[in-house]
């Protein structure tokens, strides 16, 4: 069951979220909650742990560089198989 919730975020990393997200076929919703599903699903100690933490911090400083290794269909079955 879905639930909603309110976010604040500087409008310029939203901004990059969104092309982030449309450039891989899905939502800003469901994109981050891909990536907050990736952190639930393991233990971490700190923020630096995270897989993610070096995509998040480039964002929040204004610089992107991702390197991308999945398809956009590896990417949407990895969310789709998070689902069940």
């Amino acid at each position: 069951m879905d639930a909603k919730v309110t976010l604040s975020f500087d409008a310029n990393v939203i901004s990059k979220a969104k092309a982030f997200a449309d450039a891989n076929n899905i939502s800003l919703s469901r994109l981050t909650e891909f990536l907050l599903s990736k952190v639930g699903n393991a233990t971490y100690r700190s923020l630096d742990e995270l897989p993610v933490s070096d995509w998040v911090s480039a964002v929040s400083e204004g610089e992107v560089q991702y390197v991308r290794k999945n398809s956009r269909k590896g990417v949407r079955k990895d969310y789709l198989e998070s689902r069940r």
